[in-house]
């Protein structure tokens, strides 16, 4: 599978081999002699919540849809600051880095992984039942250390303890904060190797859930608003911010997350399927968003009928169908392809049609690569082939040179085209 999709999940529970019990141990004495509790918001220059506007954060982005497969921020963690690449991940809530105590299956160096130095958090912390605990530990001593394994869609897994750092933050209106934040020191990984880039140290959950970097950020009032975004640049990069200052206060399209408490994913929809400007008589899809995504996926139903519209409207075009091991469906031409542009003109735009009439476009370059061999390749996957179930999902493919922002405090979720090679001024 693709190294972007990624699912918290709790399941495929196992039992830890011997050398995980050994790492959990030698991890006890690295970590111990912490409290654990949240950290304390005190008046002071380091903690004290900004009371003027400019309260958002924005971290500049690297990597792209391919070759790399993903976005990453690298953030600063500890004191002194150390800084680390992380996967931005809105499809999940849980934040984690490769941990030196020592690590087994980690794909960075020593050097690059994070140190813990006493800062355990213990099971009595309110945040500790947010993460997805380990078969048969669930933590109902409060002054033991709180464990976390958490698996993905992709096999990806992470096994460790939660700690608390600082992690340091420069706001938009220029002032710089130290908040203390959770988030879990993996020290037993699983798949990494196959699935993620070797330069990226973890991932940065940024879903709905109270444990997630911007649901932490705003309890300690640091961010105004509980909203988090992103603007992919199809030329790489871009950037991420947390709170609502950064989003565009007009052309913004709209439109509800569906109301479930219990789904940390950001989902949207009842939706219709058009290619073409056309009903594909397709309706009824469930839409998530999810930036950990390298790809779009679509149930079977919704896939089924993109393929033989798009197979359907080449007929007499210049393309034809050829083996790439990038992805499943691909075309060659007369000669090979140098950029998107070469192809925009034999396809056609796809698009979802919510209830109350918000319209997210997915353009051919926003649905098509261009691969080393030359060839055009189809950045829709069935969701089904893929083993992740019936579930239709937007990446970051279709989300490219465009301003996604994820409102939790309104409940909806908001769209537009944009510039994503600036970052926005301060």
């Amino acid at each position: 599978m693709d190294d972007g999709y990624k699912q918290s999940a709790a399941s495929s529970r196992m039992m830890l081999p011997l050398l995980f019990v050994l790492l959990y141990a030698a991890f006890q004495g690295a970590v111990a002699e912490s409290s654990g509790q949240p950290p304390s918001m005190k008046k002071s220059a380091q903690f004290m919540a900004p009371n003027r506007l400019g309260s958002s954060v924005v971290f500049p982005l690297s990597g792209n849809v391919y070759p790399l497969g993903y976005y990453s921020v690298p953030l600063s963690i500890g004191n002194p600051p150390k800084v680390f690449d992380f996967d931005i991940d809105t499809g999940s809530d849980f934040t984690w880095v490769q941990c030196d105590v020592p690590c087994k299956g980690c794909t960075v160096p020593t050097e690059r992984q994070y140190k813990p130095n006493h800062n355990a958090v213990l099971c009595e912390n309110p945040l500790c039942k947010e993460a997805s605990w380990p078969p048969g530990q669930d933590c109902k001593n409060p002054k033991h250390q709180c464990d976390y394994e958490i698996k993905y869609a992709d096999n990806d897994q992470s096994m460790g303890a939660l700690v608390i750092d600082v992690l340091p933050i420069k706001l938009t209106n220029g002032s710089v904060f130290r908040p203390k934040l959770v988030f879990g020191c993996g020290y037993d990984q699983l798949n990494l190797a196959q699935n993620r880039p070797p330069a990226i140290a973890g991932v940065i959950g940024l879903g709905k859930g109270k444990i997630s970097v911007l649901s932490q950020l705003h309890a300690q009032g640091l961010t105004l608003q509980n909203i988090v975004g992103h603007c992919l640049s199809r030329k790489g990069g871009g950037f991420l911010f947390l709170g609502g200052e950064v989003v565009p206060p007009s052309g913004m399209t709209w439109t509800p997350l569906l109301p479930n408490p219990s789904d940390k994913h950001y989902k949207t929809g009842p939706a219709e399927l058009l290619f073409g400007g056309k009903s594909t008589g397709v309706k009824g899809l469930n839409i998530i968003f999810d930036s950990g995504s390298s790809y779009t996926y679509f149930n079977s139903v919704a896939y089924t009928a993109s393929i033989n519209l798009i197979k359907s409207s080449l007929n007499g075009k210049p393309l034809t169908g050829t083996k790439d091991e990038t992805l499943a469906v691909c075309w060659k031409g007369t000669k090979p392809f140098k950029s998107i542009s070469d192809v925009q003109g034999y396809f056609k735009p796809l698009m979802l049609r919510f209830a109350r009439g918000a319209q997210f476009q997915i353009l051919p370059e926003s649905y098509l690569i261009i691969t080393k061999h030359g060839n055009v390749c189809l950045g829709i996957i069935s969701s089904v082939k893929e083993g992740i179930g019936e579930i239709n999902m937007i990446g970051d493919i279709s989300m490219q040179d465009m301003t996604v922002a994820y409102d939790i405090d309104s409940q909806r979720l908001g769209w537009k085209y944009a510039n994503c090679d600036r970052l926005p001024k301060s």
